[in-house]
């Protein structure tokens, strides 16, 4: 449920009596997946200035991890973007894994480079079905679902969860792969692939869909630099940087990540950003599985029952689906952290909102705020 309220600001303007509204899109029902509240001020159909206002579903997640050891950090870290499941898991555990000098095996690392790379996809496939349908194709999300289970199919093999996963462990991977399950990703990624085509035939050119995207909600490169945009928001500005190829973790570095950026900033721009993401996701991840089939050996180190990182501090970043995340984590040489710090890809890039939205028309709003690719979740954490 949708609420908004209004006042209106009397003034004086050329000799005409003027009125400006103040609209309050949100906060939505309680009972939504996302509450975020945007404070506009219109001249008629025009926004003259947005103020993003966050902090209605804030879960206190950084003080509960002070308080879990660091298994019990994984289940709440896996939940703030809840369509990255896997790749916030992954995060905490670098970080805990870099404090305690561990040398995690290297089948485990080729296997969480394909897990994380699937998770990517699942990402983007859920923002490529709902944007369009925020701007009025309702298809797109019907083609974008069918790849999506596609690929949940074989995750939930792998690790029993369909969102939160819980694979990750310090030290490497809750358990070896089924028998015989790099095969069936291997397939449901090259049916994924030829499913794409749908999408990309159906929306990329679709004369409707760039009439709404193309050259409305430009967002230029000094501008995502200065709020610290990341992910394919940044990218679709010109910024061409990638921790998987620029910092590489995991079995990056072994690898050929292509970056695919556009210079347009727009919202067109932003969806194809993410569309063509895709596809070297899905490369990306058949690489790591034809890695993965020609490794032996344990998947994790064992540890003991209780962790116990040493006293120190240390600082993880990833490349998420949705840009950098970073993991500030300080020990005191206790079974729970004394500080987790999270830097989320999603607080940052819906901070440029307050740049992106002033002097757009008020059908424009729904086309950029889509665009902008955040969980809620990600932003108040």
């Amino acid at each position: 449920m949708l609420r908004v309220t209004r006042e209106l600001i009397v003034g004086t303007g050329a000799g005409l009596d003027t009125a400006d509204m103040v609209l309050n899109i949100g906060p939505q029902h309680p009972s939504t997946h996302g509450v975020l509240r945007l404070k506009l001020n219109l001249d008629g159909e025009r926004v003259k200035s947005a103020e993003p206002i966050i902090g209605y579903m804030h879960r206190g997640a950084e003080k509960l991890f002070e308080v879990r050891d660091y298994r019990q950090i994984i289940v709440l870290a896996n939940r703030h973007d809840w369509l990255s499941a896997f790749s916030n898991e992954l995060g905490v555990v670098l970080a805990v894994e870099r404090l305690m000098g561990l040398e995690v095996p290297e089948r485990a690392i080729w296997l969480r480079t394909a897990l994380a790379e699937l998770n990517r996809v699942l990402n983007h496939l859920m923002f490529l079905g709902s944007y369009p349908l925020e701007i009025g194709a309702i298809t797109p999300v019907f083609y974008a679902f069918r790849e999506r289970e596609t690929l949940q199919a074989v995750m939930e093999e792998i690790s029993g969860g369909r969102m939160h996963y819980m694979f990750n462990r310090v030290g490497g991977l809750k358990e070896e792969a089924p028998a015989g399950w790099t095969s069936r990703a291997r397939t449901a990624i090259d049916t994924v692939r030829k499913g794409m085509k749908d999408i990309d035939n159906l929306i990329r050119r679709n004369d409707i869909f760039m009439a709404r995207t193309v050259g409305v909600g430009v967002l230029s490169a000094a501008d995502a630099a200065g709020y610290g945009a990341s992910g394919p928001v940044a990218r679709a500005s010109g910024l061409d940087f990638d921790l998987r190829r620029d910092e590489p973790y995991l079995g990056y570095g072994e690898l050929d990540v292509p970056v695919v950026t556009r210079a347009a900033g727009d919202c067109h721009s932003r969806f194809e950003c993410l569309l063509d993401q895709v596809y070297v996701s899905l490369d990306l991840a058949t690489q790591c599985l034809d890695r993965l089939d020609r490794l032996t050996g344990p998947i994790n180190v064992r540890l003991p029952k209780v962790v116990k990182a040493p006293e120190g501090h240390t600082y993880a970043w990833t490349e998420n689906p949705l840009g950098i995340n970073g993991y500030y984590l300080v020990s005191r040489g206790e079974k729970t952290p004394w500080r987790m710090k999270l830097r989320t890809a999603s607080y940052s890039n819906v901070q440029a909102l307050v740049s992106l939205l002033p002097g757009c028309l008020v059908p424009d709003l729904i086309a950029i705020l889509g665009s902008m690719f955040f969980v809620v979740g990600d932003i108040d954490k």
